[in-house]
């Protein structure tokens, strides 16, 4: 096929999901071309490794003052911030240059921060008649997120987005569920908690429907397919044979701004490892991810060069997998969150058994106990920790069991067969439509 692939961010290593969707479908031979934008020149550099692969880039910059403005923009009005943040006309300009210049079979546009750009182009394939389908991917349910996070969150900008953003993110994504015939999410949660928001507008609208004609009540119904399309791994590169485990060495892993993130990190330093460290002083807490904010930075105890302190805060770092690799166990205390935590599949891939709570676990489908710990607060944590800890014959089956599920379950090739499959029914729904 021949795609146009539209995210509204530099996709990397750090944002695995279209790094890793664009590689595989290149590798299983679409014709690919990648539209996206970069806000720094590390990002824009980053670029060139999808295009030593064959991916036609096409790119634009996107400055701190145009988000800015962008935000300024959308606060009074109904949609989210999100949905505003990385619009820039002239991009979306080029995009319907793109579709008139090419017979693109399909366009496929990722996130809450890129869906202004498939309504765009919706609206311009529709005026123009152009036969070819849209696929969103939403990845997670943003308000879903924001539900948890005004609940739980510990970070100050997470509760200040929260408060901001969570009825106009509802109201926006019901609508969106109505804009696209194909809706993709990274897990089941997700799927339902989208569809609860369509649920939930029908019932509040219930009143009104006799003032509908057939028509508008057919349209007020027409909900797109929203279909899972989970995260994969890649196993080569977060898998070596024979590392040495450190010693009583626990990892939590990810971007150390992201509120969630944020909110477990304190979570386990401040609750859980306490509760370790009464039993054990010499247990250490490694906190590995770029932008740690000063929340973060001030749960260390020392430095990289001092690594004998109980909690190590390392900032960025070229590459997760050692980390993750040599750590005895692995950690995901996260007490909300959405979507698949590629934090737990990539320990797993790494072969670092892994004790995570439901909110880090339920994107998946591995077995508690089996392929993973599941602890439900802090004192079933220091728990666990521990067990395993003392149990390095569990530990190991754990590791085992853990990789073995995501060798099974999550490699990146067979979630890009899924992805041709979704694209075959969403090319067949438009081939169809155009023959009524």
């Amino acid at each position: 096929m021949k795609i146009l692939f539209i995210v509204p961010y530099t996709p990397t290593l750090i944002r695995v999901r279209p790094y890793a969707l664009l590689r595989t479908l290149v590798r299983r031979g679409h014709t690919i071309t990648l539209a996206t934008l970069w806000q720094n020149e590390q990002e824009h550099r980053a670029l060139g490794a999808l295009a030593a692969l064959g991916i036609e880039v096409i790119t634009q910059p996107l400055s701190k003052m145009r988000s800015l403005w962008n935000c300024a923009w959308a606060l009074p009005g109904q949609a989210p911030i999100q949905a505003a943040y990385c619009w820039q006309p002239y991009f979306a300009q080029q995009l319907r240059q793109l579709v008139a210049q090419h017979s693109f079979d399909l366009i496929h546009v990722e996130h809450l921060r890129g869906v202004r750009y498939a309504l765009d182009l919706k609206q311009w394939v529709s005026s123009t008649a152009t036969a070819v389908p849209i696929v969103w991917d939403s990845v997670d349910c943003i308000s879903h997120l924001f539900t948890q996070a005004a609940e739980h969150s510990r970070s100050r900008a997470g509760r200040l987005m929260t408060k901001v953003e969570l009825a106009r993110t509802q109201r926006y994504e019901e609508w969106l569920l109505r804009q696209f015939d194909q809706i993709l999410v990274t897990s089941a949660s997700d799927r339902q908690a989208l569809l609860a928001l369509a649920v939930q507008q029908s019932a509040v609208t219930a009143s009104n429907t006799n003032r509908k004609t057939p028509r508008e009540q057919d349209q007020r119904n027409a909900i797109g397919s929203v279909t899972v399309l989970p995260n994969g791994v890649d196993l080569d590169g977060f898998y070596q044979n024979g590392v040495q485990k450190a010693e009583k060495t626990l990892v939590f892993s990810g971007k150390m701004s992201y509120h969630a993130n944020v909110t477990a990190a304190l979570h386990l330093v401040q609750e859980i490892m306490p509760q370790v460290w009464a039993s054990d002083p010499t247990v250490q807490v490694q906190l590995v991810g770029k932008d740690p904010p000063a929340q973060i930075r001030a749960l260390a105890t020392g430095d990289a060069s001092n690594p004998s302190e109980q909690v190590l805060v390392t900032g960025e770092v070229p590459d997760m997998q050692p980390y993750l690799s040599r750590a005895t166990l692995a950690v995901a205390p996260l007490l909300y969150g959405a979507g698949i935590q590629n934090k737990v599949l990539e320990a797993m891939a790494c072969g670092t058994p892994v004790i995570a709570s439901p909110h880090a676990s339920s994107g998946l489908q591995a077995k508690a106990g089996r392929d993973l710990l599941v602890a439900h607060n802090a004192a079933d944590f220091a728990t666990s920790i521990l067990a395993l800890l003392d149990n390095p014959t569990q530990r190991a089956q754990i590791a085992q069991d853990g990789r073995a599920y995501v060798e099974q379950t999550h490699t990146w090739d067979a979630v890009g067969a899924q992805l041709e499959a979704i694209y075959g029914k969403a090319c067949n729904r438009v081939n169809r439509r155009g023959q009524q």
